[in-house]
């Protein structure tokens, strides 16, 4: 075949696949047969590996995945992404309504133009796709809505994100918004693989796409499924005249556009809108939390605007979380690595906001008192946040006349320990430091956290099977293991879907990927290290000012309470417990054998590097969007240069840093106080001393 065969090939066979991945993901017709679809697909893939110069960026085959991402680069947004204002209540969107009124009238608008659009406010990843002459060219996540991470390997491969918009209407770049998701019937199919391998159970589909996102391997992500509805169009001097036509271009082009949006003529309409999905939106594909409200007429949003982090023209209603009744069938008690005793409600297994629910919280002796909540009760049940269940309430019409008041242990559940409660605090908790199970096994799990010392290979199941077998008696015994001390290891796995546990052994890869994971680890910093010791009340940002502050271990060790507690953020409370926790020979022998294993306890040179003391002693408050640098990339050269970012206005503030959108309310502040305001170009100059 020559190379301008298989060119003629790539085009026919690219074209074939767009159109019948449109038809399926648009339109829901099946013209093709799936086994088919993969033939044409491994036909395109065979040809591009072979003439790999005929390879298109905008290629189906990028569907499939395979790419590696090591990092993600931070990309700045050309629009901004701002948040919405939120409301629970009727009232607050009447008022929404005639604030929008008065404004709009007092610009001369005709009222009887005025128009609502209402959308769904879906439970996903918020994106930003860019399109340059009709080609996907980059996805960015929201970020802090300033600038994102840009992921667009891995939004290749969702089928329903057009890679090419061929649309004879669109303009050569526009940018499109959209809610990225991970559909209920893919969750619970993802989650039921991981059960029968013995792995923990993902929490919700919103966090489980959102971590997919990130994944350095496109194919994975490819394996995941997820969607997308597309609900928003950005572009210089684009040929619309209100939200909902550049909705229905959007849908001409080949995106997936939720059929859920409605026009609405008045506030009544939009009441009735929220009504009609209170329920039915349950029947969806995913899971949501409210209603986006927007004025229709762009002209309309111009004139309205916007305040320092949301547009005066969209709100959004939130719908109250749902509760549900069931039977309270027991009471456990759980103990943390910090020894605080929690209570956990056992319930009869109840669907709640899309999932089954089978435990929630009781979070203290207090909270159990103030419900009077006992076992045999129906009690009511909701998601806070529609992510953790909690008990709210009792049916005490329901409760039988024979039930008794519950009794708070005296002892601890886990090893006997008599509970101690301190005046003042609402946690009971269990002095037994040193054996008691959980809390040894809660501090290794918080030693390996992605926050700490990262290491992934490790789940809590993995750490009861070393500490049962006695591989390991605290965290500092992982940096001694070796291949063959876990291969074959045996440990406990507990199936939800059969509420029950059974055994599981270490195979040879899982075994590698732990000593290869533990070994990594040692490349953290000394801020992670200090972090993952597990200090009472020592903290990221604690840990993160102790290193910067003292610079290595001995030096915090020989620390006084009164060098202590002159560091930012940390009182006598959090000083007295370092003192103690480097007072206590258990500890200092497993800070050693950390050592010896050669962990990081003193600050490198590049986390040290000062780059000039320009701005020593200065004070800034940054505000607002900038051309040159992030928000977090000012917070460290200004620190770099001997500064300080605080985050509100005073008196005592040296500099406002202000970007373009800064809130007035901060502008006005400033001004009161007499606060110099400087610009990014004002900023730079003081850098250069």
């Amino acid at each position: 075949m020559t190379p301008e065969e298989a060119r003629s090939q790539i085009q026919n066979l690219t074209e074939k696949i767009h159109y019948y991945n449109h038809q399926y993901y648009q339109k829901d017709r099946s013209e093709i047969s799936d086994l088919e679809f993969d033939k044409l697909l491994n036909q395109l893939i065979k040809l591009e590996t072979q003439y790999p110069l005929l390879k298109k960026e905008d290629s189906p085959s990028q569907r499939v995945g395979g790419t590696f991402t090591k990092d993600f680069p931070t990309v700045k947004h050309q629009y901004p992404m701002l948040s919405l204002g939120n409301t629970y209540s009727e009232e607050d969107l009447r008022e929404f309504d005639k604030r929008i009124k008065k404004i709009l009238e007092e610009e001369g608008f005709d009222l009887a133009t005025l128009e609502y659009i209402c959308e769904l406010k879906f439970d996903g990843v918020s994106i930003s796709l860019r399109y340059e002459q009709g080609v996907l060219k980059q996805g960015i996540t929201r970020g802090d809505g300033t600038q994102g991470d840009e992921i667009t390997a891995n939004v290749k491969t969702i089928r329903s994100i057009p890679l090419n918009v061929t649309a004879s209407d669109a303009p050569a770049q526009f940018e499109v918004r959209g809610e990225i998701f991970m559909p209920n019937t893919v969750f619970a199919q993802l989650n039921q693989e991981r059960e029968e391998e013995g792995k923990e159970l993902y929490a919700n589909p919103r966090n489980t796409a959102s971590g997919t996102l990130k994944l350095q391997d496109s194919s994975e992500v490819a394996r995941r499924k997820l969607d997308v509805y597309a609900y928003y169009l950005l572009g210089e001097n684009l040929p619309f005249n209100t939200h909902e036509e550049s909705v229905k271009a959007l849908e001409n082009w080949g995106f997936n556009i939720s059929p859920t949006y409605q026009k609405c003529q008045s506030i009544e309409g939009v009441l009735a809108y929220i009504a009609h999905w209170e329920n039915k939106r349950k029947t969806l594909p995913l899971e949501t939390d409210g209603v986006v409200i927007k004025v229709n007429h762009y002209r309309q949003q111009e004139v309205l605007g916007f305040t320092s982090k949301s547009p005066r023209w969209a709100i959004a209603y939130k719908y109250k979380a749902e509760n549900v009744a069931t039977r309270l069938l027991d009471i456990t008690y759980q103990v943390g690595r910090t020894g605080a005793v929690t209570p956990v409600a056992e319930l009869e297994p109840v669907q709640l906001a899309g999932t089954t629910v089978k435990r929630a919280s009781l979070h203290n002796a207090n909270e159990i008192e103030r419900l009077d909540v006992r076992v045999g009760d129906m009690v009511f049940v909701e998601k806070g946040g529609e992510i953790i269940p909690k008990v709210t309430g009792v049916d005490f019409e329901a409760r039988a006349a024979e039930s008794q008041a519950l009794v708070y242990p005296t002892d601890c559940p886990e090893c006997g320990t008599a509970l101690l409660r301190k005046e003042g605090e609402a946690v009971h908790f269990c002095p037994n430091f040193r054996a008691c199970p959980p809390q040894i096994s809660g501090r290794i799990e918080h030693f390996v956290a992605k926050k700490a010392m990262n290491i992934d290979s490790l789940g809590g199941e993995t750490i009861n099977g070393l500490l049962k077998t006695g591989k390991i008696k605290d965290a500092a015994d992982l940096y001694f293991l070796k291949y063959e001390d876990v291969l074959g290891l045996e440990f406990e796995s507990y199936s939800e879907k059969k509420g029950e546990f059974s055994k599981r052994s270490m195979q040879p890869k899982s075994a590698k990927n732990l000593i290869d994971g533990v070994q990594k680890s040692k490349e953290q910093a000394f801020e992670k290290v200090l972090f993952a010791l597990g200090i009472r009340f020592v903290g990221e940002t604690v840990a993160k000012k102790l290193v910067k502050a003292l610079k290595n271990l001995d030096n915090i060790q020989r620390a006084s309470l009164e060098a202590l507690v002159e560091i930012e953020d940390i009182g006598e409370r959090i000083a007295q417990s370092i003192m103690e926790y480097f007072q206590d020979a258990e500890n200092l022998a497993f800070v050693a054998k950390l050592q010896q294993a050669g962990l990081s306890f003193e600050q490198s040179e590049e986390e040290n590097k000062q780059e000039s003391t320009h701005l020593e002693g200065k004070t800034f408050v940054i505000s607002g969007v900038f051309n040159q640098f992030g928000r977090d990339e000012l917070k460290l050269k200004i620190e770099a240069n001997g500064g300080k970012v605080v985050s509100s206005i005073s008196k005592k503030l040296d500099f406002l840093l202000a970007g373009e959108n800064m809130g007035p309310a901060k502008l006005e502040k400033a001004e009161k106080f007499d606060v110099k305001i400087i610009s990014e170009d004002d900023f730079v100059k003081m850098l250069e001393g």
